[in-house]
């Protein structure tokens, strides 16, 4: 196996599509996977899907990146919305593949210039919509 901190490769589908979800917000979410030594696209939602969509998206057995667009609305009545990086890495999954998927977070989350809060993961309550909107503000 090749260096993963270092010879992970990131598929340019996946900072295209980020960018369109960054700027043009064609995309509520993106779940990205590991495939080889790559990293490469795995879900696109649709801005009309909900929290709950992007969770239920996600393997209960699997690691995965992701990115989540929430849109909310502040005490001041503001509307404003936050990029969330997602490292969802499941208890049941492989020791390997939590490895691996640990090693290549920091550098395949450079590539997705805005994120605005991170999250880590292990099991779907470490996720709750409570939690990422209390991270929002």
């Amino acid at each position: 196996m090749a260096n993963s901190a270092s010879g992970m490769g990131v598929v340019d589908e996946c900072k295209l599509k980020f960018l369109e979800l960054k700027s043009k917000r064609n995309y509520r979410f993106i779940t990205f996977k590991i495939e080889g030594q790559e990293v490469v696209l795995d879900k696109l939602g649709s801005p009309e899907e909900s929290y709950e969509d992007f969770t239920a998206s996600l393997p209960a057995d699997e690691c995965r990146y992701a990115v989540y667009d929430l849109d909310f609305t502040t005490n001041e009545n503001c509307q404003k919305s936050k990029i969330f990086f997602i490292a969802w890495s499941p208890e049941s999954s492989k020791v390997r593949m939590k490895m691996v998927y640990a090693s290549t977070k920091d550098r395949f989350k450079r590539e997705l210039d805005g994120i605005q809060v991170e999250l880590q993961a292990t099991d779907p309550s470490e996720m709750s919509f409570d939690i990422i909107k209390a991270r929002a503000y």
